[in-house]
């Protein structure tokens, strides 16, 4: 009994030094994205962005995501490809060919038949080498042929490298310098991104920066639908009603973006990507619903370095598709 009540004790003690840190990490996390990595980059979910000045650092890997491996953007239900001469899915049906031819000739020369009805044995053997080769150079020129029609369509132009093709923007209209006052890294004879990326484009990172925001602390779940991906949006909604659940509601206001850098865009299946670092401050304020106390943050402005992935589809607005977190 000694025993189990110094346990209990013990238990106690560790639960109430543990308990405040549990707390202050649910209510730090609890602005949105939650301070995790949540959304899909596409086929690029699981590459990582290139670094940029504003986000020098790697970005955190997917805490949340509908994309599986060799699923790109969680639409593309193809096998991955096993590899080898005759992997993937046009290989496997040619593998079967060859397998048969390759066991026939063998079959074959086992019982004399040979592999070419007349044909002696060697002439036999000889046949079942061209007869391999000729299978081998079918199915090199059908998993070529299958991989240029399953490549996604990028535009035009080489994949930027960690510091090709770069452009920033800063806060307000007025950070921009009546044009590309306000862009960096894109020189003349620099290699162009798979994706021309506008001043207009930028206008709209960053007026969806502080868009967002305001309609998550309005807990506007119909807003949220409208500025995101179905995918962003369902992530918003459960982490607002798991702050509802605590009887907290957090509020973000006055967002001002400090820096941004294009890490990466490119065309895939028939949608724009914009993968774009960005530094910004906010008041951050975790609320008390019943009382209106302050459980967390306060109204001094806070410094936030993010990676957010935005998509756009023909004729439609930029949506967020995803944020990162900087490690």
């Amino acid at each position: 009994m000694q025993r189990k009540s110094g346990l209990l004790k013990a238990m106690a003690v560790a639960l109430s030094l543990a308990l405040p840190t549990v707390l202050a990490v649910s209510a730090a996390d609890a602005r949105i994205g939650g301070g995790s990595s949540s959304g899909s980059r596409g086929t690029r979910t699981f590459s990582a962005p290139p670094s940029t000045t504003t986000a020098p650092g790697s970005a955190s890997q997917f805490n949340r995501t509908i994309t599986q491996p060799g699923q790109p953007g969680g639409f593309n239900t193809a096998a991955p490809s096993r590899g080898g001469l005759f992997g993937g899915r046009a290989g496997g049906l040619l593998g079967g060919l060859a397998a048969g031819f390759l066991g026939a000739g063998l079959f074959g020369m086992l019982f004399g038949g040979g592999l070419f009805s007349g044909l002696g044995g060697f002439a036999s053997f000889i046949g079942l080498i061209l007869q391999i080769l000729l299978v081998v150079v079918a199915v090199r020129f059908a998993m070529a042929w299958w991989q240029r029609r399953n490549q996604p369509a990028y535009a035009a132009g080489p994949s930027p490298g960690p510091n090709e093709g770069q452009q920033s923007f800063r806060s307000g209209l007025s950070g921009l310098g009546g044009g590309l006052g306000g862009f960096g890294g894109f020189g003349a004879g620099a290699n162009q991104p798979p994706l021309q990326i506008q001043p207009a484009d930028y206008e709209a990172f960053e007026r969806l920066l502080g868009e967002i925001q305001s309609a998550w602390s309005n807990e506007d779940v119909g807003r949220l639908r409208l500025l995101s991906t179905p995918e962003m949006a369902s992530y918003f909604e459960r982490d607002l009603e798991q702050n509802q659940a605590r009887g907290v509601v957090n509020k973000v206001s006055a967002v001002k973006l400090l820096q941004g850098d294009l890490a990466e865009a490119w065309r895939e299946n028939g949608a724009d990507y914009a993968t774009v670092a960005m530094r910004f401050t906010l008041v951050d304020k975790t609320i008390e619903r019943a009382s209106g106390r302050v459980v967390d943050g306060s109204d001094q402005p806070q410094e936030v370095t993010e990676i957010w992935t935005f998509l756009r589809h023909p004729g439609a607005d930029w949506q967020l598709s995803a944020i990162q977190q900087v490690g």
